[in-house]
């Protein structure tokens, strides 16, 4: 005789006030409830987010269902059910179906006080801290090259003039075999100088006027640029969110910083511009406050913008130092680029940071908003 199917009922949650529901909701951090099965019996706003799926959807998920095979969540998961306490772990990475790559976080869980076979488990995204981190490193990178700039645009280049003179006088009186010498002599000045020219950018701390810019018109002044040049065969997309407010700043340094990530895109595609694609994107981003470099105020930093290719990527050994000065891929840069892309953005009181795997590389810019702008609706429009 056939027996009836049975079902495995799920432990009740404990109640909750409702002003708990909201606090939990609020929290920026992803968080979830297992069951004794490891099915979720809670999710948090946050957590909806984080994996890109539903509450109702999740529900009716293990954790083992959510996140990738062999995911150290499972085990860290495992070891608060034998051991019955918290449990703290850091720089776990997660990864799911969803993510395009692994999410690095910092993970607290533990038993429910009011009921020990419920598990909590709480996520904190390392990505923000990171950024802000690396981001104060960078400003001490641009800081440093402005001292350096200002040294050696008074200390190298008078003294540049005097040999090149002097090399230039000799010419006259010397024989055709010797006078490939002083040629040798203006043409290795002249290089010297012509770099000493562009660090001369980074001492430059002169206040620059700030007004209303709209930071779709300078990507779009970019993208035609590119397009004229050895861009011309790449693939353009646009995502703009064409409720995003002013960026205050100004126009001409904002072209020049994003102009040198898009040709950093450029030239990473490389040789295989008919493949190539290049993705500009804006949308309004809240949560993020900084200090404004040279002053006690701090400000959010709504205003995203990305510029993503699928180049050949970043070498792994590069990334911790991309932002320095002098560090680059190619044979013939001075690495001074993104160090100058840096500083532009810092005197904005931005940030700027990159994620970068192979044949995917995304250059990230978060800017403030012109004061007195309301925060737009989220909108986006893909062209």
């Amino acid at each position: 005789m056939t027996q009836p199917a049975t079902t495995t009922k799920l432990p009740p949650m404990p109640r909750r006030p409702v002003e708990h529901d909201l606090l939990l909701a609020a929290l920026p951090h992803p968080i979830l409830v297992l069951a004794p099965d490891n099915r979720i019996v809670y999710a948090n706003a946050a957590a909806e987010a984080f994996f890109s799926t539903g509450i109702v959807v999740l529900k009716r998920m293990r954790l083992d269902e959510v996140v990738a095979f062999g995911c150290p969540l499972m085990a860290l998961i495992d070891q608060v059910r034998r051991s019955g306490s918290t449990v703290n772990e850091y720089g776990i990475e997660v990864t799911t179906p969803k993510f395009s790559g692994a999410e690095l976080v910092d993970v607290y869980s533990g038993p429910l006080p009011d009921q020990s076979d419920l598990i909590v488990l709480m996520l904190q995204q390392r990505n923000m801290a990171l950024m802000i981190e690396r981001q104060l490193t960078h400003r001490a990178a641009a800081r440093s090259v402005s001292g350096l700039a200002a040294v050696l645009a008074h200390e190298i280049k008078n003294p540049l003039s005097g040999i090149r003179g002097a090399a230039q006088l000799l010419e006259h009186e010397l024989s055709d075999q010797d006078r490939s010498l002083t040629q040798l002599i203006c043409s290795e000045t002249d290089r010297i100088r012509n770099l000493v020219d562009r660090m001369e950018v980074f001492g430059d701390e002169r206040p620059f006027t700030i007004e209303p810019v709209n930071i779709h018109d300078v990507l779009d002044h970019v993208r035609r640029l590119c397009e004229s040049g050895a861009g011309r065969d790449i693939r353009y997309l646009e995502d703009y969110d064409p409720s995003l407010p002013p960026v205050p700043g100004n126009r001409d340094k904002l072209v020049q910083a994003f102009l040198n990530l898009m040709k950093n895109a450029v030239e990473t595609i490389g040789d295989n511009k008919n493949q190539g694609r290049i993705v500009m994107q804006t949308s309004f981003r809240p949560g993020v406050r900084l200090s404004v470099p040279g002053s006690g105020k701090r400000i959010g930093l709504p205003l995203m913008i990305q510029i993503e290719d699928n180049g050949s990527g970043i070498p792994e050994h590069l990334k911790s130092n991309l932002f320095d000065p002098f560090v680059t891929t190619k044979r013939t840069g001075t690495g001074l680029g993104l160090a100058l892309v840096a500083k532009i953005i810092g005197d904005h009181g931005g940030i700027v940071e990159f994620d970068s795997d192979p044949e995917r590389t995304i250059f990230r810019v978060l800017l403030p908003m012109q004061d007195g702008t309301p925060n737009p609706k989220s909108r986006s429009s893909l062209r």
